[in-house]
């Protein structure tokens, strides 16, 4: 039978110099519930015969529970997949600009609700409305934390226990089982669905309001093409139908693009200026993915329907905070400015050429001395442009186990996230982060003499 008299108290362990230095580095009042659970389990050991290393074992399990405790989860990845927009590594970094905004409206105090002018409550929607506007043509603007807010919002204020029109082509299911039926469902309107999943025609809408409905909804397919024998009429055919019987015409854009994706050899992705230019009454889209901001959801379109959704108790549940409206302000003057391209990370990674890429894998090779280079794509991702890439060139490793050599880069002090193509453990720089390709290579060189183990 063990002797539990020789446990040390939970006072004879705090006073334990290296147990001090824990108190000293997570605070006495983590380090006295580590000492008291890990007391607990090795009272339970050597209860069940499992006497281990005694206080040395003890007070290591002390520092390895108190390690895992403060132990981020949230931390800094380098993103070498080539997928642009990676909704499981955050979507969208954020330019020098956003960033510095965003940290002066958390370390500061700010005119969140506050109007200089008149020493008096203001409104913290005036930050991003006006350049909104000017970007967009629409009339109004309104800001809320994402996208699915944003429709969920549209709906519940203007469409409750009505009717809404939305094509079968257009029902989709995005990452995290995100599904338009089941945000209608929650808004408390009628869903009413028109046509095939494969082909819909404007005498489907048609039909439907005849006998009345409040909107039709308009929802971009995200993360899947409709190929072969598939057609929906376009977005302007759908404004002079509901124009006809006074409906009204939601876009759910998703990504919400500013700019022309042709112009890098992307299929074209319809921008929020050609949605409201094409009639659409409201639009919303996301703020963390082609717009390249922080995450949001934004409604655009007629003054009277923003305002009529300003008034709904969701306005307030879903309204963005000061951090977001920093961030998103600063990067919408990037548009204004005309420096997207040089200025927004990712907009800078989609205009990336071929051979610059090129340069910088044989870059690479040179300073690891190791690897060969292979032609790929990059994916745009974040279900923007699905089917659309950009050539890219990688960096390609041979090991005699990818997976584990996946699993190792994982481990690494930054993380980095790589795939495999043909076998072999590939990287594009396209998506590595310029601040992070010092600490890339370095990181990538200690590991290549390990490449078969």
């Amino acid at each position: 039978m063990a002797d539990l008299r020789a446990l040390p108290s939970v006072d004879q362990l705090l006073k334990e110099k290296q147990v001090v230095d824990l108190i000293s580095e997570f605070g006495k009042s983590a380090t006295t519930s580590a000492v008291r659970e890990c007391l607990e389990k090795y009272r339970q050991k050597m209860i069940n015969g499992q006497v281990g290393g005694g206080r040395t074992e003890l007070i290591g399990s002390i520092s390895r529970m108190l390690k895992e405790w403060f132990a981020p989860t949230l931390r800094p990845v380098i993103n070498a997949t080539g997928v642009i927009l990676h909704t499981n590594l955050g979507r969208a970094p954020l330019s020098g600009d956003a960033i510095e905004a965003m940290r002066e409206a958390c370390e500061f105090y700010s005119t969140l609700e506050y109007d200089l002018a008149q020493g008096q409550r203001g409104s913290r929607s005036i930050h991003t409305e006006d350049l909104i506007k000017r970007i967009t043509h629409a009339e109004a603007a309104l800001v809320v934390n994402n996208n699915a807010a944003a429709l969920l919002l549209i709906l519940s204020a203007l469409a409750k226990r009505k009717r809404v029109i939305v094509s079968r082509t257009q029902l989709i299911e995005i990452g995290g089982s995100f599904r338009i039926p089941d945000i209608m469902a929650q808004s408390g309107c009628r869903l009413v669905e028109v046509g095939a999943t494969n082909q819909v025609h404007a005498e489907d809408y048609r039909r439907e309001l005849e006998t009345g409905a409040a909107a039709v909804l308009h929802a971009h397919h995200s993360n899947f093409k409709m190929v072969g024998f598939a057609s929906e009429p376009t977005l302007p055919e759908l404004s002079q139908i509901t124009r006809l019987y006074s409906t009204l015409l939601i876009e759910d854009l998703g990504s919400g693009a500013l700019i022309d994706t042709e112009q890098f050899g992307l299929a074209h992705e319809i921008t929020i200026q050609e949605a409201v230019d094409s009639g659409a009454d409201l639009v919303c889209f996301s703020g963390d993915k082609l717009l390249g901001g922080p995450q949001a959801g934004i409604i655009i379109g007629k003054k009277s329907l923003i305002d009529q959704i300003k008034k709904h108790p969701l306005a307030r549940a879903f309204r963005a905070d000061k951090i977001c409206l920093a961030g998103l302000s600063a990067t919408l003057q990037h548009y204004i400015r005309g420096e997207a391209e040089k200025e927004i990370p990712i907009w800078k990674m989609i205009a990336r050429s071929k051979e610059a890429i090129r340069t910088q894998v044989e870059a690479w090779i040179g300073e690891l001395g190791t690897g060969a280079m292979m032609q790929s794509q990059s994916a745009i991702g974040g279900g923007s442009l699905p089917g659309e890439s950009i050539p890219t060139c990688l960096l390609a490793i041979e090991v005699d186990s990818p997976n584990q050599f996946l699993k190792r880069l994982r481990q690494l002090d930054i993380p980095v996230i790589a795939r495999i193509e043909n076998e072999r453990v590939v990287f594009d720089p396209r998506t590595v982060i310029e601040a992070q390709n010092s600490v890339f290579v370095s990181q990538i060189k200690s590991l290549v003499g390990q490449k078969g183990k």
